[in-house]
């Protein structure tokens, strides 16, 4: 593993945001969903998800997740991710998502 300054790490934006809206996304390789996400004063956010396996479309709305919102737009398939999602990896592979356990405002920063 390579470490990184305390610099480094501070450049990146993780953000709390709470999950708007979910639907499917059928032009993806691998199945996933399309997510809307309000990171409060960074605005509404859209991003792609692979995490069919642990979560169905109705019980994300309302969950606040961890993401990346410095990162570039990046277009999957027919659709642009404004942010990086964040999970791990369970072990098959299938992704859990990276969440608080409690809620804090939509924008937080992970610190």
């Amino acid at each position: 593993m390579e470490s990184i300054s305390w610099n480094d790490f501070e450049k990146v934006e993780l953000r709390v945001g709470t999950i708007l809206e979910v639907s499917d996304f059928p032009e993806a390789r691998k199945p996933a969903y399309k997510l809307k996400v309000d990171f409060g004063p960074f605005g509404i956010k859209q991003s792609s998800a692979q995490i069919t396996k642990h979560y169905t479309k109705e019980e994300l709305p309302g969950r606040q997740i961890l993401g990346v919102v410095n990162f570039p737009r990046k277009q999957i398939a027919n659709f642009m991710s404004e942010f990086l999602v964040t999970g791990l990896a369970d072990e098959n592979g299938d992704i859990v998502l990276a969440a608080v356990d409690k809620p804090v405002p939509n924008g937080s920063k992970l610190i």
